[in-house]
């Protein structure tokens, strides 16, 4: 009998914590930035003040960059100071010549980035980054004192418009019609490009603050001018779908069993970019995870649903500290 299966807590059993958060009111803007020297790449990261012991780690999904954790950072900084930086092609951190996108080498980047950090630390990973996050949690495991996969970029393979932001998107890096679609794509301002990512990736895009928004413009209408930016854009995404077409020891369904950090996994029940039917087996296959699935929510869940999110990765922080998770 294997007494371990026996023994688990309920997988949808997900304690959330009593403590009293700070406020996000106020609207916060990002946390300050600095650029930092990680190995030989050089990261923006982003630094929320907290108190001495274990740090938090954020990592983004794609597209994305370190502000899609402010209100999280914020709700958590009481317990664990965090750091989150852009990854290599996002944000505002410039690749290094050579960087090839794919997920084990943005978790090269990270891992070393913990190093620094000083390890172990509570790994937090949206989407790209929640693949990017198990991985490292896999194959670095004394790097990780627990796990919070939000939405993680799990494999599947059934093809589904509603993932991109513009359906032209399929479109863009195909031969012949692929240079006139990146054109129309590219003449989109800043706002519509912003506003286009919130829909894909909210349930309830009403939600999103307007001055959130002009905090994403401003990025958008930065990265415009990064000539490196559209290409690492392309080359991660067609890396996402690389990792999706592992087979075997190389897949994340394969990665995800070994690891042994307490995990939370997170889904929202309405997202359109990675499916929450990936949710209950991925929890399922990682050891000593818990799934909270929250209504009402897509794809961002640290962003949409902050203070529920917090009070949950609170309550493991605190289950695993009393060895009860």
């Amino acid at each position: 009998m294997n007494t371990a299966a026996t023994t688990r807590a309920p997988l949808t059993h997900v304690p959330l914590s009593t403590r009293e958060l700070p406020s996000l009111e106020p609207i916060l803007p990002p946390w300050p930035a600095t650029f930092e020297e990680v190995g030989t790449a050089r990261l923006h990261v982003r630094r929320t003040p907290g108190p001495d012991g274990v740090p938090a780690v954020y990592v983004h999904g794609l597209g994305g960059s370190s502000t899609n954790w402010t209100d999280l950072a914020a709700l958590l900084a009481p317990v664990a100071g965090g750091t989150a930086p852009d990854l290599p092609g996002f944000g505002y951190s410039e690749p290094e010549q050579g960087f090839d996108f794919s997920l084990q080498a943005h978790a090269e980047v990270v891992a070393r980035h913990i190093e620094d950090v000083g390890a172990p630390v509570h790994l937090l990973g949206n989407s790209m980054g929640g693949a990017i996050a198990l991985m490292i949690a896999e194959r670095r495991p004394e790097l990780v004192k627990t796990l919070t996969l939000i939405s993680p970029a799990m494999p599947d393979r059934r093809p589904d418009p509603r993932r991109l932001s513009d359906p032209r998107m399929a479109l863009a890096y195909l031969p012949l019609v692929g240079a006139r679609v990146r054109a129309q794509l590219a003449a989109l301002g800043p706002r519509e490009r912003a506003a286009q990512v919130i829909k894909l990736c909210f349930a309830d895009p009403s939600r999103f603050p307007d001055s959130r928004l002009d905090e994403l413009a401003e990025e958008h209408g930065a990265r415009a001018g990064f000539t490196w930016a559209a290409p690492a854009m392309a080359r991660s995404t067609f890396a996402i779908f690389r990792a999706w077409s592992s087979l075997g020891k190389s897949s994340l369904w394969s990665s995800a069993p070994k690891v042994q950090a307490p995990t939370l996994v997170v889904w929202g029940r309405e997202d359109r970019v990675i499916s929450v039917r990936r949710a209950l087996r991925t929890a399922r296959v990682i050891p000593k995870a818990r799934l909270l699935v929250l209504p009402r929510t897509g794809h961002v869940a640290q962003m949409e649903r902050p203070i529920v999110v917090a009070k949950a990765v609170l309550g493991m922080w605190e289950h695993v500290e009393a060895g009860t998770w």
